[in-house]
């Protein structure tokens, strides 16, 4: 059986409703050929996300390597890079690191920047440490900074996290991308989107620099909440927003600094 032409992908996948599905036509014919391209064709057409039938995502300009069961990086956390390389740091933490696209991308802004990076999921910590250990990263299995090497304690200028924010209540009103095809741990925030902001807030403190910062991915709407943690915690919080990006994140600075 002979494999589906460009055209005939286009119009499947603009039915399915891919928005750029030119786009996504010429990534499949590129990356797949004869039966593998019409079954890539027919999961995409089922929901499944792009990058995950590619293996990589393109992020900050780089393609990220991804995989089934990791939390797919978006456009909108790029926002987190700016931030940390705004910093300059010399040391980040990334918690809930998911494919670690974000130390990947400071790392690429930032070369020679010591890089390392957490997450309880085993699938995105072996994707983790194929984005990472190239650039010299080291990731570890951990929920939340249980199992960060003690050495790294009070040494850590930036610590970045896009921990899960989605309000439970919300995961069903998602996209079926991510509803249906990313793991329910990479989204679910509890009740009010907030408990795994509040874990990595809380814990912070004792792996920063004196002059260490912290910085959240969040929503519009649930800015506020997230930057109430953040100042709860000691630090002075700022709301920073992306219209370009469509990002929103809080930036946490240690006060009097």
């Amino acid at each position: 059986m002979s494999a589906p032409s460009f055209d005939e992908i286009v119009r499947v996948l603009r039915a399915a409703g891919c928005v750029f599905a030119e786009i996504e036509a010429r990534l499949l014919v590129e990356a797949f050929g004869g039966s593998a391209l019409e079954k890539a064709v027919a999961q995409r057409v089922d929901g499944t996300p792009l990058e995950q039938l590619l293996g990589w995502a393109e992020f900050a300009g780089l393609r990220i390597s991804v995989a089934p069961g990791v939390f797919v990086p978006r456009r909108r956390t790029e926002l987190l890079v700016h931030a940390a390389v705004d910093a300059e740091p010399g040391v980040v933490l990334d918690i809930c690191c998911g494919s670690g696209a974000v130390a990947v991308a400071i790392a690429h802004e930032r070369p020679g920047v010591a890089l390392h990076a957490s997450d309880i999921a085993p699938a995105a910590v072996r994707c983790a440490r194929r984005n990472l250990e190239p650039v010299g990263g080291h990731v570890y299995r951990s929920d939340m900074y249980s199992a960060l090497p003690h050495s790294l304690r009070g040494t850590v200028d930036v610590v970045v996290a896009n921990a899960p924010y989605v309000p439970t209540g919300a995961i069903g009103s998602m996209p079926s991308e991510a509803r249906d095809h990313e793991p329910r741990d990479a989204l679910d925030g509890g009740v009010d989107g907030l408990d795994l902001q509040r874990r990595v807030v809380e814990g912070a403190g004792e792996w920063l620099a004196p002059a260490g910062r912290i910085v959240v991915e969040t929503s519009v709407r649930q800015a506020q909440g997230t930057a109430a943690l953040v100042a709860a915690s000691g630090f002075e919080a700022e709301i920073v927003r992306s219209e370009e990006l469509d990002g929103t994140a809080v930036v946490g600075r240690s006060r009097g600094r």
